[in-house]
């Protein structure tokens, strides 16, 4: 199965770039199951229903969301009527939607899709992120149950992120990094067969602070004192993530590649 992961979409920027290029790259790639983290992509904070519908028709099978999930309200009510978009596993348990699914591609060859939230660094403290994927796991079986299994780690610390990748080691067929919308070189397939990266990166302009116009980040380091609201970055965005092909048979990886397509930062595809 060829599976793509991409990160954060950031504002319209990243949006544009999902409606713009996603469905070429399917077609281009012989996709056959794509996942796109959507939590950035209403003004930077959260994700409408009408955005959300965007980026689903663009190509993606399922998006994911992160601790931003719920800041545009609609999304409240809308979750719970669209079974494709999945709030992180261990957010509040009186939260609405699901944190895990099982999904299918074009063939009928099954997908498990599921999301945490990492504790290190975040601002509220959410449940243990280890035991609440291990649930998950243990009731999916890769190569038995589930064909394949993606496992988005939305959190700060890239050890925390490398720890769930190697506790899921040979039960998750891409363990990946989300929300820092930094791209780390970290790809590689883990002695288990997993494929893991820290982070994804995000969909979004690199000419910015982390997806932000630099004005007011640059001003808030420097003087301390805010000046006025965080706006995304509105410049050719890149498309970043990563590519994965698996065994149908065992639902592990056999190779991995970082993708970045368009923007400023340096081109990779699985073609390159």
């Amino acid at each position: 199965m060829k599976l793509l992961f991409l990160g954060d979409v950031m504002g319209r920027a990243g949006r544009n770039a999902i409606s713009g290029q996603l469905a070429k790259l399917r077609a281009d790639w012989g996709l056959d199951f794509v996942v796109v983290n959507g939590e950035n992509a209403s003004s930077g904070a959260g994700l409408t229903m009408a955005h959300s519908k965007a980026l689903l028709e663009a190509g993606a099978d399922v998006v994911t969301l992160g601790d931003h999930a719920f800041d545009q309200k609609d999304m409240l009510s809308f979750i719970d009527k669209e079974p494709r978009i999945l709030r992180p596993l261990n957010f509040s348990k009186t939260a609405p939607g699901k944190g895990a699914r099982v999904y299918q591609d074009h063939r009928g060859r099954k997908v498990l899709v599921t999301q945490v939230l990492g504790q290190v660094f975040m601002k509220r403290p959410f449940d243990d992120p280890f035991s609440a994927v291990l649930q998950v796991m243990r009731a999916h079986p890769l190569g038995g149950q589930v064909q394949a299994a993606i496992l988005d780690v939305h959190c700060e610390a890239t050890s925390e992120k490398m720890a769930l990748g190697h506790w899921c080691d040979g039960h998750m067929s891409l363990v990946v990094g989300t929300h820092t919308h930094v791209p780390t070189a970290d790809t590689m397939i883990l002695p288990g067969g997993t494929a893991f990266q820290s982070d994804a990166g995000m969909c979004g302009d690199y000419n910015s602070v982390i997806g932000m116009q630099k004005d007011e980040p640059m001003r808030r380091f420097i003087t301390g004192m805010p000046g006025g609201r965080f706006e995304p970055a509105g410049g050719e965005a890149t498309l970043s993530g990563v590519y994965v092909e698996t065994d149908d048979k065992t639902g592990k990886a056999l190779m991995v590649k970082a993708i970045r397509v368009g923007g400023r930062l340096s081109q990779s595809t699985p073609l390159s």
